[in-house]
């Protein structure tokens, strides 16, 4: 009788070991799957994020904006008119502002600015070949030298030059390419109107309107 006892004890604890292992075996199992579902979940969210920049990136950074071309204040250092001829000429200084908002340089060829009086030029300035830097403002310092000698015939030019009041307009356009990463290059030309009045008794230049045409 004893020993069927122990015969019983001992299967009891065959079993016990048995449930033992099988439940170790079950729970390093579920833990590899918990493991496997971070894993996956882990590579996800940095998928999801590789995207998010890279669509960032490609809206901000390597999209290429057309930059604005523009004239800075202008200072009269000579001014001669006469409402009776007839005539005027005039010299300023002022500055041209080649403005990059790119994430690259714009190299830009060389250019000019045509000043004139009802569509008939009155005088050119030439914008040498330079570069506007990444994300910043090229300035150049011209000197402008403006004068009525093509204006034969004018009807208005008398009327305005009585009233004191002249009005110019002026046209640029520069061409040229913006570089992205050293490897992408983009060509982009800007074009700028402009339409000035020059105020003969106290000499100063007022700028009415400036605005852009974009060219791809």
């Amino acid at each position: 009788m004893a020993e069927k006892i122990k015969q019983a004890v001992a299967s009891v604890k065959g079993y016990t070991r048995k449930d033992e292992e099988s439940a170790t075996l079950q729970t390093d199992a579920e833990l590899k799957r918990q493991k496997r579902i971070k894993l996956f979940t882990y590579i996800g969210i940095f998928l999801v994020f590789q995207i998010i920049v890279m669509t960032v990136f490609g809206l901000t950074v390597m999209k290429v904006k057309t930059p604005k071309v523009r004239l800075g204040d202008i200072s009269i250092t000579n001014l001669n008119a006469a409402a009776s001829t007839p005539s005027f000429d005039t010299t300023f200084n002022t500055q041209i502002r080649v403005k990059n908002t790119n994430w690259g340089p714009y190299k830009f060829d060389a250019g000019t600015i045509t000043f004139m009086y009802q569509g008939v030029p009155v005088g050119t300035v030439s914008v040498p070949k330079s570069k506007a830097g990444m994300r910043s403002t090229k300035k150049i310092n011209v000197e402008v030298s403006l004068n009525s000698d093509a204006l034969t015939g004018s009807s208005t030019l008398g009327s305005e030059l009585s009233s004191g009041v002249v009005t110019l307009t002026s046209q640029a356009k520069l061409t040229g390419k913006v570089e992205l990463m050293l490897i992408m290059k983009k060509k982009k030309t800007a074009m700028m109107d402009c339409t000035m009045a020059i105020d003969l008794s106290t000499k100063t230049v007022q700028i009415v309107k400036q605005w852009r045409n974009e060219s791809v």
